[in-house]
């Protein structure tokens, strides 16, 4: 008898710990991926691999001035929300052009009006481009940016297949979209 009230006692007394625990609030800007070929964990088939996965954040415009303004032109950022968005590269490819081995690294971008500069860095696990460190970049490639026809509201990455062994890399917000060349 004198076990069973312990017991209660006990529980009595660590319950309310047990009920204390919380979690964060989901995130504002979701964290999402892309993969080469599109939707590739979604439509695998058998003997299929990944070439390239990104892992971003996606943050909203939610009627803010983006580029030139919330992510000024001419700096590094860290190309979407959050953490840093990290590319895996599953085989060696050319980016832009540029040989890149297999690995992952930082995606940063410096965006300009007409054309934006595509970073790969071997710096992984930071918040921002607040550390970002130019001695640690891998690849740096240029590539004109153009102007879609409607806004895009959360930032997006996808890939498209563009023939045998090519694709590009879509990066897109607002009203401007970057292709980034990719052979494998």
């Amino acid at each position: 008898m004198i076990k069973k009230i312990l017991l209660v006692f006990v529980i009595a007394l660590c319950g309310d710990k047990v009920q204390a625990q919380t979690f964060r609030k989901v995130d504002k800007s979701p964290l999402d991926y892309a993969y080469l070929p599109d939707h590739f964990a979604h439509d695998r088939k058998d003997g299929e691999k990944a070439i390239v996965r990104v892992t971003y954040s996606r943050p909203s415009k939610n009627d803010r001035e983006i580029f030139g303004k919330l992510v000024p032109y001419g700096k590094v950022w860290r190309t979407g929300a959050n953490e840093n968005t990290e590319i895996k590269f599953y085989q060696d490819v050319e980016l832009g052009g540029k040989k890149v081995q297999a690995g992952t690294y930082t995606l940063f971008t410096i965006p300009g009006e007409k054309e934006w500069t595509v970073i790969l860095n071997k710096e992984l696990d930071y918040w921002g481009a607040y550390k970002y460190n130019e001695k640690s970049d891998v690849l740096r490639v240029t590539v004109p940016s153009t102007t879609l026809n409607e806004a895009l509201e959360n930032f997006s990455i996808q890939f498209e297949g563009k023939g045998e062994k090519q694709a590009v890399m879509k990066l897109g917000w607002d009203k401007t979209l970057v292709e980034v060349p990719i052979k494998y």
